[in-house]
């Protein structure tokens, strides 16, 4: 079974070569599976196009030939297989095949294989240009997944070692990223309004009616193959097979046919937080404070509606959506009260304000470097101004955020004041399950 991970090189690539042909990974005499024998003592390294002592220097020249020193300048394979699946040659020959099939007409690449861990595992570096046309190796979704996935597997399977299948449908990184995280995701918005819809319905068409009186548009009837919601202010719709196991057609019917039955627990009662009152014992003077207008009022009931209190009525889908987005809108108002920001042309003023700054200390930075390459020594000086423009630019990507964002902010609360515009009203026989 070989499991591949391919990592981009950027810099140094004689780094990453010199890690790969470490003697004290690579030598059978410090693998226990071979004891302590001298005579099974020798490198498990071989080059394909070019000599493993050498590769770095042919890999330059290649480069050179083809004026390709800048970007990209390698790539570095792990090809891994599972503890006691097989011996340190036959790991090495597999290796060896693997690339020579993925890179041997094109690329230098230098193989060697790594027997300080349990599970074997060879470290495949090859050169990002090619020595034959001077083409660049391009890395993405379909070179892996495809090309580099499938001649792994091909490997494996001629060998008769085993392969990785995928087990289920994969997840997109934004959704995995955001779980891993906790905050929320789309999908996880969908499946709490369906959860809502369930405890409030007893068949699956008043089930849909609920989903609709929440302001979802529902696909669904005898020409449609998979049901599929699509929120009011969602891109795209989604199908309930997408949406996890409890979501399909079948779970949902299956949890509606528990709550007629009784078997469904019943929902918990949402926690109301009692209210407080203040009793002031004796009068304080307290200057009035200004009320706030413009960019910082919009934010800050922007950010109430966010995280205020649960409503009777539920907010606009595009607003629930924007909670993931809580922390950036709160960095976002912190700017705008630091710099007591209000209007679009302020905002305009403050950017280029902060790009003047930018600018004035890129350019003295520029002098230091002038005078480092002198002999002077200005490492500190370079430091101060680099400490200097890290917040400086994070402020000004942060005024950049803000001109996008406010156009979105400004209709979702227009949204929340009329909450008529997004909340369906469906006549009597939709609303009790008479129509579809």
């Amino acid at each position: 079974m070989a499991y591949d991970k391919i990592i981009v090189i950027h810099r140094r690539l004689d780094h990453c070569l010199d890690y790969t042909l470490n003697e004290e990974k690579t030598a059978l005499s410090q693998a226990i599976a071979y004891g302590m024998d001298p005579s099974k003592t020798h490198c498990l390294i071989t080059g394909i196009n070019c000599g493993p002592d050498t590769a770095h220097g042919e890999m330059q020249a290649t480069k050179r030939r083809w004026g390709k020193e800048g970007g990209v300048l390698g790539y570095h394979i792990i090809h891994a297989y599972a503890p006691g699946e097989v011996t340190p040659d036959e790991a090495h020959a597999a290796g060896v095949e693997f690339a020579d099939r993925l890179l041997g007409a094109r690329y230098e690449a230098v193989v060697s294989t790594h027997l300080d861990r349990e599970h074997l595992h060879c470290h495949i570096v090859f050169n990002s240009v090619s020595f034959v046309d001077g083409k660049k190796y391009r890395s993405d979704f379909q070179s892996y997944f495809h090309t580099l996935r499938d001649i792994s597997n091909a490997v494996s399977q001629e060998r008769g070692l085993s392969v990785i299948e995928p087990e289920g449908r994969g997840r997109h990184y934004a959704q995995w990223d955001a779980e891993r995280s906790g905050r929320g995701t789309i999908s996880g918005l969908v499946r709490q309004d369906i959860d809502a819809a369930i405890r409030e319905s007893f068949t699956y068409d008043s089930f849909l009616a609920a989903l609709r009186r929440q302001g979802y548009a529902v696909k669904y009837g005898a020409n449609v193959k998979h049901t599929a919601v699509t929120p009011l202010g969602g891109r795209r719709a989604f199908r309930l097979d997408s949406l996890g196991e409890g979501y399909t057609e079948a779970d949902i019917r299956a949890r509606l046919a528990a709550v007629r039955n009784g078997e469904a627990p019943a929902p918990p009662v949402p926690y109301v937080a009692p209210k407080r009152y203040t009793v002031r014992r004796e009068t304080v003077c307290q200057t009035p404070r200004r009320k706030l207008r413009g960019f910082r009022a919009l934010y800050v009931y922007y950010l109430y509606l966010l995280s205020g209190p649960r409503r009777k009525r539920p907010p606009p889908f595009s607003v629930r959506a924007d909670v993931a987005k809580l922390r950036q809108y709160q960095r976002q108002f912190a700017l705008l009260q630091k710099y007591r920001v209000d209007s679009d042309s302020q905002l305009t003023m403050l950017s280029e304000a902060l790009q003047a700054d930018i600018d004035a200390l890129a350019a003295r930075r520029k002098e230091l470097y002038g005078k480092k390459r002198g002999g002077e020594d200005v490492e500190d000086e370079i430091a101060a101004i680099n400490g200097e423009l890290r917040p400086l630019r994070r402020e000004l990507r942060t005024c950049g955020r803000i001109e996008a964002d406010i156009p979105r902010i400004r209709e979702n609360v227009r949204l929340c004041q009329n909450p008529e515009e997004y909340t369906h009203i469906p006549d009597r026989k939709r609303q009790f399950g008479l129509l579809r």
